[in-house]
């Protein structure tokens, strides 16, 4: 039997400027589904969410709620017509308490007395319904992300919300919050709620969607009862092609040891320590893979090693010699001389000038050396065909070198900075969240440009959140909680499980 639709979107239509985001999207959602909504980067999928959810106004066609045409014209209509969102960077006020947090906004007379203890209550008993497990009076900044996403849930519950929509929501958690969220979404659809996921990891919708919607340059390009199809159908729908879902390497060629960290300490630009007492080494031929939860202390050791910031304690060799002390420090210019690339976590802020064009930003760092500059005078025709044939064989799309970087999508964003580090046949390589915001086809190809380097008998440090990017790559794994390094493994037969509870700070 094919249960009623509770949401249905008629001949959905969405341009800016000379770009349609949306064409033509007809789309039925069942009341009491979990359904998967997946795509590449610019496929079109959040854009069809902020029409649902308000932020956007559809240029034609028809939303539908339990069969009867409505407008929705902004998110406090969405929000009245039964539709929650969850998005990806919570919207929560930190020195607020939970119910602070969620009556905000909808306060009327709760500020004080009675109107207050009742929404206590009708909060108390819909955490009971659905297994939510949340303090009320805990201030936001003393929770961690898990139960800051449990609150956005609650959230949207108390107000009324018989559609949740959540944007991408297991990017910031470990593998034991993800299996809490899954159980709270199990338990909301076991209520009769309906559930729309975005996601771009197919693991997540093959253990939790009941339908799945693939969209392709604004497109649906695919509808499956998620039992009836594969990983690889849907990567493939995604993409259009076959894609490799994890990177096939053979054992690594282990040599002398090229970085070593010997206790060091770091402090952020607030003199908080981020890096407490971390030692390891990193030797050539292998990925030494970083693990944690962000904002762990990862992005200020990475600054440490790539001479963007300097050691409070502590000391980092290269080759043996102390490049980072209390005395000692190398800054970019000298570790790239020594051959030492850096793909940064934030690729727009320390990557990448948008407002320049991809030729520029091909050469940002080696700009002084030839071919690129002769006696400080620029050599554009160099730069120009250097960049084309960089552009052709990174696959960066559009070839274009003159065109601004801010036109390019988030994964040829990166490509270009990889291309760039790359390219220069560095001795170590640094690399901080390499496919972040980057979609299935170009996190294949990167993924594979880090094992050749590796293969190569560069040695690669990788640091990332996805604890699934971690475990295909690297052949070694350290975890890092609150700045400290917790453990250490081989990746031989280590699971997510094991590796999830080093990252919140479980030992033993």
């Amino acid at each position: 039997m094919i249960s009623q639709p509770i949401l249905e979107l008629q001949q959905i239509n969405k341009s800016f400027g000379h770009v349609q985001a949306n064409k033509d999207i007809s789309l039925k959602v069942s009341k009491g589904d979990i359904h998967g909504i997946i795509g590449e980067n610019g496929a079109g999928k959040s854009t069809l969410m902020s029409i649902v959810y308000g932020f956007y106004q559809a240029d034609s066609g028809n939303i539908k709620i339990n069969d009867k045409i409505i407008e929705i014209k902004s998110p406090h209509e969405s929000i009245l017509s039964g539709i929650g969102m969850v998005h990806q960077h919570f919207m929560l006020v930190e020195n607020f308490t939970v119910v602070e947090n969620i009556i905000l906004g909808f306060e009327g007379e709760f500020v004080f007395g009675e109107k207050l203890n009742q929404a206590k209550k009708s909060l108390i008993k819909l955490c009971e319904d659905y297994n939510l497990k949340i303090d009320l009076n805990a201030t936001i900044s003393d929770l961690s992300v898990g139960f800051r996403q449990r609150v956005e849930i609650l959230k949207a519950l108390y107000r009324g919300a018989e559609i949740l929509i959540l944007d991408e929501p297991t990017g910031v958690l470990t593998p034991q919050e993800v299996d809490e969220l899954f159980k709270i979404l199990r338990s909301l659809k076991e209520q009769g709620k309906t559930i729309i996921l975005i996601t771009h990891k197919l693991n997540e919708i093959m253990a939790l969607t009941d339908k799945v919607t693939v969209m392709r340059q604004g497109e649906i390009v695919g509808d499956k009862n998620t039992k009836d199809t594969t990983k690889d159908q849907l990567a493939e729908m995604m993409v259009g092609r076959s894609v490799l879902l994890r990177i096939d390497k053979k054992k690594p060629n282990i040599g002398d040891t090229v970085f070593e960290v010997k206790n060091i300490n770091v402090k952020d630009n607030l003199d908080v320590m981020r890096v407490k007492n971390v030692s390891f080494d990193l030797r050539k031929g292998e990925i030494l893979g970083i693990a944690g939860v962000t904002g762990n202390g990862q992005t200020e050791l990475l600054e440490a090693l790539t001479g963007i910031c300097q050691v409070d304690s502590g000391e980092i060799k290269l080759h043996g010699k102390i490049i980072s002390s209390k005395k000692i420090f190398a800054g970019p210019r000298q570790l790239r001389e020594e051959d030492v690339a850096h793909v940064p976590e934030d690729r727009q802020r320390m990557g990448l000038v948008t407002e320049f064009n991809a030729s520029e930003n091909l050469i940002f760092g080696y700009h002084h050396q030839q071919p690129f500059s002769k006696s400080s005078i620029m050599m554009g025709k160099n730069i120009f065909n250097y960049s084309k044939k960089i552009m052709r064989d990174y696959d960066v799309r559009p070839q274009s070198p003159f065109l601004l970087t801010s036109n390019f999508s988030g994964g040829n964003q990166q490509k270009i900075i990889l291309s760039r580090e790359l390219n220069k046949d560095p001795k170590v390589l640094l690399v901080g969240q390499p496919t972040r915001g980057v979609d299935i086809g170009a996190i294949e190809f990167i993924h594979q440009r880090i094992i050749d380097m590796r293969d190569k008998g560069v040695a690669v440090l990788l640091v990332s959140v996805e604890l699934d990017e971690i475990l295909s790559l690297a052949d070694r794994i350290v975890v890092m909680f609150d700045g400290e390094l917790v453990g250490e493994r081989v990746n031989e037969n280590v699971t997510d499980r094991e590796i999830g509870l080093l990252m919140t700070g479980i030992t033993n």
